[in-house]
């Protein structure tokens, strides 16, 4: 047993775990941290981690020996080497001076690992005021029913070949949002199905992969997805009928929930709100 559940449970303002992100409140146990926390030896991926579908090695590992665990707050680094590496600072505590610890705490192993990037990263509650960072969003599939919407949706693989075609130029103007990545994955066959929304044979939205998987107490989830639209047919509600279609697969594939991240105030954000998502709160990561 590495931590003090009754030490840490009180500061879980927000369902966030290193190395794991945004969890169901649910699976927030004092298991899913000693799993991270074991994790750090091997280096492996937990079963139920997200990440893992795309296959190769986990990049971030918890520094375990560093983490800080009193009564008053704890402290959990993490260590990501690739580029020119990262140590965040998972920040767990009510008082403010909490931040300034895990600012220290960052820029010193930052140093000591010779990385160039220190971060601290604090959960918020969902009653934060002015938050700012990502806000975490749960849809509940079980709340209601989630119909087809009318649009012109479909998998990538169900459109003629000339529209199916029209898929690498679309991935290649939104690789900022994670869709040449995407595109790589679909063309080496490790991912599920991509929804797409095409305009005059055209694509111009997709979201995707559309997986479900088991999430760490056994409950199905619907693992995050790629979701872009190109910005010249944006503000038509082109985005809105893509979502919508990605939760009618969701329910129909069985599954629970599915966890968001969006940014605070973005269009995202904006339209999970107005679809009803449950807030859990906030994710802020702050440059030390």
């Amino acid at each position: 047993m590495f931590l003090h559940w009754d030490w840490l449970r009180p500061h879980l303002t927000a369902p966030i775990v290193p190395n794991l992100g945004p969890v169901h409140p649910d699976a927030l146990t004092v298991g899913i941290f000693e799993d991270v926390l074991r994790a750090a030896d091997t280096g492996d991926f937990l079963p139920y981690d997200k990440d893992r579908r795309w296959g190769g090695e986990k990049d971030e590992r918890v520094l375990r020996e560093d983490v800080v665990h009193q009564p008053g707050h704890t402290l959990i680094p993490t260590l990501t080497p690739r580029g020119r590496g990262t140590v965040k600072v998972f920040a767990y505590g009510l008082p403010d001076s909490v931040v300034g610890e895990a600012a220290e705490l960052a820029a010193k192993l930052a140093a000591r690992h010779d990385v160039v990037n220190a971060r601290v990263v604090r959960p918020l509650g969902p009653g934060t005021a002015h938050a700012r960072g990502t806000r975490i969003q749960l849809k509940d599939f079980a709340a209601g029913p989630c119909p087809a919407p009318d649009g012109p949706v479909r998998p990538v693989a169900a459109w003629p070949a000339a529209v199916q075609d029209t898929f690498a130029p679309f991935a290649a103007v939104m690789a900022g949002d994670g869709l040449a990545f995407l595109h790589a994955q679909m063309q080496a066959g490790r991912c599920g199905p991509v929804l797409a929304l095409a305009v005059e044979d055209r694509i111009v939205g997709a979201i995707g992969p559309m997986e479900v998987r088991p999430d760490a107490i056994g409950r199905s989830q619907l693992m995050p997805q790629y979701f872009a639209v190109l910005p010249e047919v944006r503000g038509q509600g082109l985005g809105r009928v893509l979502w919508r279609a990605a939760m009618h697969w969701g329910q129909t594939h069985s599954a629970a929930y599915q966890l968001l991240q969006t940014e605070v105030g973005g269009p995202s954000d904006k339209l999970c709100q107005a679809e009803g998502l449950i807030s859990l709160g906030f994710s802020h990561t702050a440059r030390v």
